[in-house]
């Protein structure tokens, strides 16, 4: 019975975040991203906050597949950064303090992401660099 069920829910498949990580409203149309910045946040930070998600192979495999959608989903509610130029310049600068703060405190990304994404592990001299464009992009954005 319980082959049977797991057979059965192969066939619900959540939908794929697969959209363009670097649209019209992306991080950099808002604020400046150095290239390094850029490269740090492709690697880190967009699986779960932008519009783009690279697949590993075992997302086709339910139900690992809704949890990995439930955690991109909610990633994308918290940041964006594919849809961060639509955000009023309070928020932004919110979210770029929370960036800095987490990065800082390592705690993004998440550490049960870096078990099977060791691309997304962040050096000491990577999160220095994360946490210093952060605090500079949010010092431009904060209302004065």
């Amino acid at each position: 019975m319980g082959l049977v069920l797991l057979a059965a829910i192969q066939f619900i498949r959540p939908a794929k975040n697969l959209g363009a990580a670097d649209g019209p409203a992306d991080v950099a149309r808002r604020v400046p991203v150095p290239a390094d910045v850029h490269r740090l946040l492709v690697n880190a930070c967009y699986n779960c906050h932008s519009d783009h998600t690279a697949y590993p192979w075992y997302a086709d495999i339910e139900p690992v597949g809704w949890l990995l959608a439930d955690h991109v989903n909610e990633g994308k509610d918290n940041l964006n950064f594919s849809r961060f130029a639509s955000y009023d310049s309070q928020r932004a600068a919110k979210k770029l303090a929370g960036i800095a703060e987490l990065v800082d405190k390592g705690d993004m990304p998440l550490p049960s992401y870096l078990w099977l994404h060791p691309e997304a592990r962040l050096t000491a001299k990577d999160r220095a660099r994360l946490v210093s464009w952060a605090q500079t992009a949010h010092d431009q954005l904060a209302p004065r």
